[in-house]
């Protein structure tokens, strides 16, 4: 199985249609799901134009195999669409927590380096009585990762109402691991994401949740004017 995270400055218009009308398995060959979700800046304040970006669109997608990414992205109209942006092709390696959607995934599917670049995904369904505690525990642990000098490129997106995702790529495996357990050192708010974790362990925020690790193999494209891979 393959896996794709693609970004995309596109028309309101077209986004607003894939949010509404995301691409489905059987109906799109080869594809075995999609998450399509209006991009939002890491740390941004909940109530603004920052929150939910309808010029940006965020795709993440299982495959079958390469060739159908490829075919979806010649022939389909949204793939040829985000063929216009970025998108990396990544390999599964670790999920930790279970979204069905994306069922079946293994907890682990390989080994990696700890000095190895990683990509990381996190997809959730939140409860949404309890967006107050999801924006009250979550905002230090985007303004972390969003200034960690470790994350290489990190962004967040939503699909309205309760679909949230975080997408963000680091140098190594080793530096996401120190940040997750707060021993990062030299970075500001350092028990962000462990006390956020101990909340949600306390009362759960979401229907469910995963928090994903992938090998990045390739990346196409350019977001706005870079590469993002290190």
């Amino acid at each position: 199985m393959l896996h794709s995270f693609h970004l995309a400055e596109l028309p309101p218009r077209t986004t607003s249609r894939a949010l509404l009308r995301p691409p489905r398995a059987g109906v799109v060959p080869g594809m075995k799901h999609a998450e399509t979700l209006a991009m939002m800046r890491l740390g941004s304040p909940t109530v603004s134009l920052e929150r939910m970006q309808l010029r940006r669109l965020a795709v993440f997608c299982a495959w079958e195999d390469e060739a159908a990414l490829e075919a979806f992205l010649a022939t389909q109209p949204l793939g040829q669409q985000l063929a216009t942006g970025w998108h990396v092709r990544l390999q599964f390696l670790r999920r930790y927590g279970e979204v069905a959607a994306l069922a079946p995934l293994p907890q682990k599917a390989g080994d990696w380096d700890p000095e190895e670049p990683i990509v990381a995904v996190t997809l959730a369904r939140l409860r949404l009585r309890e967006m107050p505690r999801f924006l009250s525990w979550g905002k230090p642990v985007e303004r972390l990762v969003a200034g960690h000098p470790a994350a290489v490129f990190s962004t967040a997106a939503m699909r309205p109402p309760h679909t949230f995702s975080t997408f963000s790529i680091w140098r190594t495996v080793r530096e996401m691991t120190e940040m997750v357990h707060g021993r990062s050192e030299g970075v500001g708010e350092q028990p962000a994401h462990t006390v956020a974790m101990a909340e949600q362990r306390r009362r759960e925020f979401h229907h469910e949740s995963a928090f994903m690790r992938f090998r990045p193999l390739s990346e196409h494209g350019t977001w706005q004017g870079r590469t993002l891979l290190p």
